[in-house]
This record gives structure tokens, C-alpha cells and sequence, in this order.
């Protein structure tokens, strides 16, 4: 079985779905839906939980989180199947790294998962499951949830974070070249730092990275590229996918980790469907 990759997503607005900008295309031409994937499964930077809560529905909606936005972005849909007997499986391998552990069978896809995944599995038909991020998780959390998941790629499940490489809603509107330098040398540190698999360095990003607090006030955003690392590993190639700048200070810069072929994961197991499910 071919191993499935980890991938790093810079999402930007809602208005992704429909304006593809640079990254669009680039997410296209991966051509995901030929690689034999299992599912999918996807951190996304909005779901925030008190523990881990992994999605167990077998038919997830599609949810609009966001308002004030074009009436065509209500009326898209991405009506992909869940994956409930995968989510059990990365349950135990969460709970092994020593992460508390519940289920959502409620859960819908958030437009971290939904609008990135169009272009990179448009017909919706790999199963799709998200991981939640914890309330208190922090860098080096991150990269051992990842590390956690990573077993689930030798089953062909894509590894996927969702966030913004740069993510400072306050200055979206200012536009200007000053404003935008900060988000331009803080990417071009992250790049060489992922580049060069330096896992203590982007741990600390907030103390070495250039204007890492301007970047990112807080890090939701920021810790679904530490999970996508984390599932990787030092064999893995690295593809740098520059997505250009949008709204002046939003990089879409996204990283493809991909390795060789490899054997097959531990068995499936089945979802407790019976476990109390709590949403924030």
C-alpha cells in the first residue's frame, strides 16, 4: 500500500471556495482522488475542544460557519462520508500518546475542512473525519498529536492540518506593503525552518520566529501546520506550495509531506458510538 501523505493547508477566508486564487490551482494539480486514499482525516483551526474530540458521523454536514459573506458561498456544499470505524482507530492511537479522547457523532465539516477540500477532493467521495484541536494544546502538543496520528498514513489516510500560515484578522483590511513585510518574513522563516525539519525551532516559533506574535495573537491558526509535521517524518519530501498573500496580511502558503511506499497500519477498529459525546 502506498503511504498516504501529511499536508499542511493555508485555508485564508471562506471566499477561498469561491475565488482559487494561487493555491487553488496548485491543490488541484495534486490530482488527490488518483492517489488511492483511504480517507482523509483533517485538524482544523475551528474546532477547539476541551480534550480530543474525534468526528464519528457516517454523514457529516456541511456547515457555513461564518456570516456577512456571498449568498453563493451558503449554497455550496461538500457531501463527503464519514469514516466512524477510522475514528476509532485514531482514538487509540490518541489515547496510547495520552490524549483524553471522546467522540462527535453531531459534528459537521467546518470551512477549514469543506473549502480547501473542493479543490483537493472535489468529487467528496474519500471518507472525510476531523480531529479536534484541544482548548489548552500548544506547539510541542501539536507535533505529538501528529506523531500520534502518523501510524494512519501507512492505512492511506491523508494527515491533514488546516489553519493560515499568517493570521492576524485585525490588519485584513490594511493593505499597504509595510503591513504585509511581517507576514512575507515571518512565512519565509517558517519555510526554511519546515524545509530544514527544524522541530525544536518551530516549537518555540513565538520566541525565535520574526513578528510571530503579529502573525499569529493567538494560535489556533498556526498549530494545524505543527500537527501535519508531526505526522511526518524525515523521510519524507517536502513541497513547498506558495499561495501568494491575500487581504494583504493572510499567507496561503501550504507544505505537502510525502514519503514512500509503506506497510500496511494497525486493523480498523469500530467507533464507541455509545461514548458521551460533549461539543463546545
Amino acid at each position: 500500500m502506498n503511504e498516504a501523505p501529511a499536508l499542511f493547508v493555508s485555508h485564508g477566508a471562506p471566499t477561498f471556495a469561491l475565488e482559487p486564487g494561487v493555491l487553488g490551482p496548485k491543490l488541484t494539480a495534486l490530482h488527490m482522488e488518483q492517489w488511492g486514499l483511504k480517507a482523509a482525516v483533517v485538524a482544523s483551526a475551528h474546532w477547539q475542544t476541551r480534550g480530543v474530540q474525534l468526528m464519528c458521523g457516517k454523514a457529516p454536514e456541511t456547515v457555513h460557519d461564518f456570516g456577512g459573506f456571498p449568498p453563493a458561498l451558503y449554497q455550496l456544499q461538500y457531501p463527503a462520508p464519514g469514516e466512524p470505524a477510522l475514528a476509532g482507530s485514531a482514538a487509540e492511537l490518541l489515547r496510547a500518546a495520552g490524549f483524553n479522547v471522546s467522540f462527535d457523532q453531531n459534528r459537521g465539516f467546518d470551512h477549514g475542512v469543506w473549502v480547501p477540500m473542493r479543490y483537493l477532493l472535489p468529487a467528496a467521495r474519500t471518507p472525510v473525519f476531523q480531529v479536534s484541536l484541544p482548548l489548552d494544546l500548544d506547539a510541542q502538543g501539536a507535533i505529538r498529536l501528529g506523531q500520534a496520528l502518523a501510524p494512519l498514513r501507512r492505512q492511506g489516510v491523508l494527515v491533514m492540518g488546516s489553519g493560515s500560515l499568517t493570521h492576524n484578522l485585525r490588519e485584513i483590511f490594511d493593505t499597504s506593503a509595510a503591513s504585509a513585510t511581517y507576514a512575507v518574513e515571518f512565512t519565509e522563516w517558517v519555510r526554511r525552518r519546515v524545509q530544514e525539519r527544524d522541530l525544536a525551532g518551530l516549537m518555540d516559533y513565538r520566541r525565535r520566529a520574526p513578528h510571530a506574535l503579529r502573525a499569529h495573537p493567538t494560535e489556533e491558526h498556526f498549530l494545524p501546520l505543527l500537527i501535519a509535521l508531526g505526522a511526518s517524518d524525515a523521510l519524507d519530501e517536502v513541497a513547498v506550495m506558495e499561495g501568494g498573500m491575500t487581504h494583504g496580511v493572510l499567507s496561503m502558503e501550504s507544505y505537502l509531506f510525502r514519503g514512500k511506499t509503506a506497510s500496511r497500519g494497525p486493523a480498523h477498529r469500530p467507533c464507541p458510538l455509545s461514548d458521551t459525546n460533549r461539543r463546545r
